[in-house]
């Protein structure tokens, strides 16, 4: 797809994405499902994978970075571009001539990590729980009596990976339409996990919040912020943490309304939370989740992933779709006006190395 026939807010920006793995990947398909023409530079052809969710709506290059006629097409390909996304440890692009120094001054320069372009572990591989390890947020997360419970990789990799790094880029383009000039983003992903934190550190800061598991407000130790278990051994989410909320849950629930007096006493929370798992445990999750359907108790069914899309609300605003069987996201923000188009599926890896080099007027010697 051409330029002119892109849609969506970002159909003017131009982005090479060196690929890899994890959150920068991500970075590319986002950008891409909002109109960007996201162009990867990829080492090996390959067929199209439709599985492969965060190359769709990407066009792919394959280029030999190991000889210079394959250097000299990335410097082209990135002196066309108006973002430059790489994911790889500190140094790599600068060996490989590629560096911040060595491309426009136009260009935004989007760097992602998970220990950041500096420090002592900078050189250091590492994978999600690792990077949230450090930042507190782990020791956070699970039960009381057991070891911290890494929550998938959405946190560190996704949380304070790739959207500091899109809110890092976008900034740039704002601050580049004042000064003519791109600049270098440095996003880490233990950068990304404390800027989220604000509430929590304040919290702390407040004596709001013990650093004990399982102890406070919002890692279900509240008997109104938990989740439980239904007869057919399925689960309930429950999140009335207002007051309000919770008179609404408490009557749902033929409690008493006197309960709410005591709603944040820490004392009467193993007795609330006891006695609302006998309740959830006489019924199944659906029909509980019928039951409080349309009320402001705050309760929703927990659904597997394969059930996401089929329920009413994900339904109504299409956000997780079966493409080709392929279960993934739809648009994600929405716009009132200037949407994008459902982004095309997965290309094969190298599948645009031709018409894109065709549009630099670069020649590789196929020989």
């Amino acid at each position: 797809m051409s330029m002119a026939e892109r849609t969506g807010p970002l159909a003017s920006l131009r982005v090479v994405e060196f690929s890899g793995l994890g959150p920068a990947p991500l970075a590319g398909q986002l950008l891409a499902d909002l109109g960007a023409d996201v162009i990867t530079v990829d080492r090996k052809a390959a067929p199209a994978d439709p599985s492969d969710i965060n190359r769709r709506g990407k066009r792919s290059v394959v280029l030999n970075l190991k000889k210079s006629e394959g250097i000299a097409a990335a410097r082209a390909l990135i002196a066309s571009a108006d973002v430059l996304i790489e994911g790889f440890r500190p140094g790599v692009m600068e060996r490989l001539g590629l560096g911040p120094e060595s491309c426009p001054e136009i260009l935004i320069y989007g760097r992602m990590t998970g220990w950041g372009q500096t420090g002592p572990w900078a050189q250091t591989a590492g994978h999600d729980i690792n990077y949230l390890a450090l930042t507190g947020a782990l020791h956070a997360m699970g039960s009381a009596d057991a070891p911290p419970v890494p929550p998938l990789n959405m946190v560190a990799d996704y949380g304070g990976g790739t959207m500091f790094l899109l809110l890092g880029i976008l900034s740039a383009v704002i601050e580049r339409g004042v000064t003519g000039k791109g600049q270098v983003v440095d996003a880490a992903m233990v950068d990304g996990v404390p800027a989220m934190m604000g509430l929590i550190h304040g919290m702390l800061a407040q004596n709001k919040w013990t650093e004990e598991r399982a102890a406070n407000w919002l890692d279900g130790a509240a008997p109104f912020y938990r989740c439980y278990t239904c007869a057919d051994g399925k689960f309930l989410a429950v999140g009335a943490l207002e007051p309000q909320f919770y008179a609404i849950l408490l009557d749902k629930l033929d409690l008493p309304a006197e309960y709410a007096t005591t709603q944040n006493d820490t004392a009467t929370w193993p007795a609330r939370t006891t006695e609302f798992a006998a309740i959830f445990a006489t019924r199944s999750r659906d029909d509980w989740a019928a039951h409080f359907d349309g009320s402001d108790a705050c309760v929703a069914p927990v659904l597997r992933f394969s059930e996401a899309p089929d329920h009413p609300q994900m339904a109504a605003r299409g956000n997780v779709l079966r493409v080709d069987g392929v279960l993934q996201s739809g648009h994600a923000p929405r716009f009132g006006a200037g949407a994008p188009e459902m982004p095309s599926p997965p290309r094969a890896i190298g599948a645009d190395t031709d018409a894109v080099l065709k549009e630099l007027g670069v020649t590789l010697d196929r020989a």
